[in-house]
């Protein structure tokens, strides 16, 4: 049904076999872009679905790469046409990591690393609207609610009764010390950040600061895996102004040979526990 599909990951799908196409008939993207009259940067772009394709678009493609087979044909223009939809996100209007959400919404797993903040899927209201409002003082009231409302409706996939989202986070000391908000936000973060982890598929590891360096000093990112091996995993890279997105195969597995030694380095789950409820005590006790 229309309703459920996930345009980010359509967009990603036909971007794929867009490339396979693309490299079975041994054409570089340059070659493709002088054909169409258009840049080789829409080539690109349209390969790892951060652009919107259109059915002309696929139908051009198509025909550089003599596609023969008039149910490919179809596949990737119903493709096209289904990636054109909007998702729940859209509703909400302009988001700058739309992108990324998209490839949340249909992960099977997210490995995340946060040296400095709990993240969006852990967070309480209250957390997330002193986060958004200190990270971004500029902002206006009516859009830090409107950020607020999308982080809230995210956490969804962790509530979700049937296929949850499989959420593995390590955090690093300071963001359970540094204060946002006020202590009583804090206490109520961290007790609900002990609740989440009660859950089966939510685990949470702490790097205490005795630890020392660690790999993952280099700052925060998170690995995203799909239930379709068609799929591709994903890194993903928060930035100020624009985010990064690394999916060839060597990228993904060096950042996650990284986690692995951060799951590694940190306190295991129950003493990771007892760490994050020490702190909420602090917090209650001030």
């Amino acid at each position: 049904m229309a309703s459920n599909v996930n345009p980010t990951v359509r967009r990603r799908r036909l971007g794929q076999e867009l490339r396979r196409l693309r490299e079975l008939k041994g054409m570089t993207a340059e070659e493709v872009a002088e054909r169409l009259l258009v840049s080789q940067s829409k080539i690109s772009r349209l390969e790892n679905g951060r652009r919107s394709i259109s059915q002309r678009d696929v139908r051009d493609l198509c025909n550089v790469y003599e596609v023969e087979d008039q149910r490919i044909v179809d596949s990737l223009m119903q493709m096209a046409k289904d990636s054109r939809q909007q998702g729940w996100w859209h509703t909400f209007g302009d988001i700058p990591y739309s992108v990324y959400i998209g490839l949340e919404t249909d992960a099977a797993s997210l490995r995340v690393y946060d040296p400095q903040v709990v993240p969006g899927l852990l967070q309480t209201r209250q957390y997330a609207e002193a986060l958004i409002a200190g990270a971004l003082p500029e902002t206006a009231p009516a859009d830090i609610e409107k950020r607020v409302q999308v982080r809230m409706r995210r956490q969804e996939r962790i509530t979700a009764q049937e296929t949850p989202l499989r959420l593995w986070t390590v955090l690093d000391e300071a963001a359970l010390k540094r204060v946002v908000g006020n202590r009583t936000i804090m206490r109520e973060q961290l007790e609900h950040l002990v609740e989440q982890s009660q859950l089966p598929h939510v685990t949470v590891q702490v790097i205490p600061f005795e630890m020392g360096a660690h790999p993952g000093l280099n700052g925060q990112y998170a690995i995203l895996e799909f239930p379709d091996a068609a799929d591709s995993s994903v890194v993903y890279i928060e930035g100020v102004t624009s985010d990064l997105y690394l999916e060839k195969a060597n990228d993904v597995q060096k950042y996650s040979v990284m986690y692995e030694h951060l799951r590694a380095q940190a306190l295991n789950v129950e003493q990771s526990l007892q760490f994050i409820q020490k702190i909420a005590k602090e917090y209650a006790d001030d």
